[in-house]
């Protein structure tokens, strides 16, 4: 495949003025709906043989997320694409200014295997909506889901507007070799700095959707029953293998122990005393993964879980007793089913332990006491945060998604993803003849104070 004569492609019909009215984007977002639900069954199955989702959870965390992204920027898309009136100083008198949001042009997208469904079609959403073309490369380690996207946008859209791009890591390294006008990485902090470096030799701007280690921390006054519920579901969702999953839980030492008891009632109550043969639970993406997760238990004190089956690549969830700092299930983003316990007597305590890594893409707070929620809020960086839940930050799409440092970089979904992928342009417009005389030679003493007294004025 010729991805150089794609982009151009692209470009020429960017260029062309077609993707930039509001009606064009809308009846594009509108196709784009139409085609996700005449293949939804198609892409239930893809995602039950790639990753092993029931067809429940393929539709609450990947389709019908994607269906209300198109239906929330097809409402809003209007009122998003309107110039927005801008304050003009006095020293810009006669004349007006105003911002609006301008499409880059052609786009690259690359998703990762985790949500490969919705985590290619949600900034596709985005970048559409904001009136680009764009290029999308499915992750190769969610195949058939991949060949779902592709056949999906094939039927719908010409190349020259969206284009899908099949294949391995060399496929996504001569793509981000190209001149984008922007680029969309979700995926591993490894290859997004690959990315980034690919980008900057043509100074496209990148946008990052990492992850890192996402702690839960739980207080005292935390109601347990509904926190252990709460945190094993995020855990258990996808296996684990969710870039905003709960990585480690931070307990308060008077609770650990009911906290403990309450974790193991969820994971019966949610998957049965075999999860392993619940329908509703999935797999491990593939062997390599699968024997990451079995690796990092090495060393480890189980407190329940464990069961493993290599055939299925499944793992039950499975807590581990405080480990020590320095293994490795405590140094990796674990992307599994496994969670650590550690147990904390002061909130100092439990932060010092979240500041041993990068900046997490979630945290999670669980506290009734609402000083102690908002010393919680303000003790360290990340990216976004759920007080009393997990991972449903996530499905808002009046909220931005994003990581801070490590764990990322921009935001997506909603107006923020519309954002993402649009340029603010500002303007001045100069009204009529007449301007004050200050900022041409001769620079007098006289000038020079009335310039001081209109900066005074802002």
């Amino acid at each position: 495949m010729n991805y150089e004569r794609i982009l151009q492609s692209q470009q020429a019909f960017f260029k062309s003025g077609a993707t930039l009215p509001v009606p064009f984007r809308k009846e594009a977002l509108s196709l784009l709906e139409g085609a996700v639900q005449s293949r939804r069954a198609e892409i239930e199955a893809a995602l039950s043989r790639d990753l092993g989702k029931s067809r429940q959870e393929a539709d609450m965390t990947e389709i019908s997320l994607v269906l209300e992204e198109i239906r929330f920027a097809r409402r809003w898309l209007k009122s998003w694409s309107r110039a927005k009136k801008a304050r003009t100083p006095l020293s810009h008198w006669p004349g007006r200014q105003w911002t609006r949001p301008i499409p880059y042009g052609s786009v690259l997208i690359l998703s990762p295997w985790n949500y490969p469904f919705q985590l290619c079609m949600s900034p596709l959403v985005s970048a559409l909506a904001a009136g680009n073309c764009a290029v999308v490369k499915p992750s190769e380690l969610a195949g058939h889901t991949a060949q779902a996207i592709c056949a999906l946008l094939g039927e719908v859209f010409p190349p020259e507007y969206v284009s899908v791009c099949l294949g391995e890591a060399d496929t996504a390294a001569a793509l981000t070799a190209l001149p984008f006008d922007k680029i969309f990485f979700t995926g591993s902090g490894v290859v997004g700095k690959k990315v980034l470096t690919a980008a900057a030799k043509n100074l496209t701007p990148v946008t990052l959707e990492l992850g890192g280690k996402c702690p839960c921390i739980i207080d005292s006054s935390a109601d347990l029953q509904a926190a252990a519920r709460r945190i094993m579901w995020g855990k258990i969702l996808n296996c684990g293998q969710t870039c905003v999953a709960p990585d480690y839980v931070l307990v308060h030492r008077s609770v650990k122990d009911v906290f403990v008891r309450q974790c193991r009632a969820a994971a019966e109550a949610l998957l049965g005393v075999n999860p392993l043969a619940s329908p509703d639970y999935g797999r491990i993406v593939d062997k390599a993964h699968y024997q990451r997760l079995l690796r990092l238990l090495e060393g480890c004190r189980v407190l329940f879980g464990r069961e493993a089956d290599p055939r299925t690549l499944q793992l039950s969830p499975t807590l581990v007793d405080d480990p020590p700092l320095d293994l490795p299930v405590m140094q990796e983003e674990i992307f599994g089913p496994i969670l650590p316990v550690l147990p904390f007597d002061t909130l100092d305590q439990a932060v010092q332990i979240v500041l041993k890594n990068p900046h997490p893409l979630a945290a999670y707070f669980f506290a009734a006491d609402k000083k102690v929620l908002a010393a919680m809020q303000n003790a360290f960086s990340y990216g976004g945060c759920c007080i009393n839940d997990t991972v449903l930050q996530l499905a808002s799409p009046y909220l931005p998604f994003g990581g801070v440092g490590e764990s990322g970089m921009g935001q997506s979904h909603g107006r923020y993803g519309f954002l993402t992928f649009s340029h603010q342009q500002g303007i001045y417009h100069r009204l009529g003849r007449w301007e004050p005389d200050l900022r041409y030679p001769p620079y007098t003493a006289q000038k020079f104070s009335w310039m001081e007294k209109y900066l005074r004025l802002y």
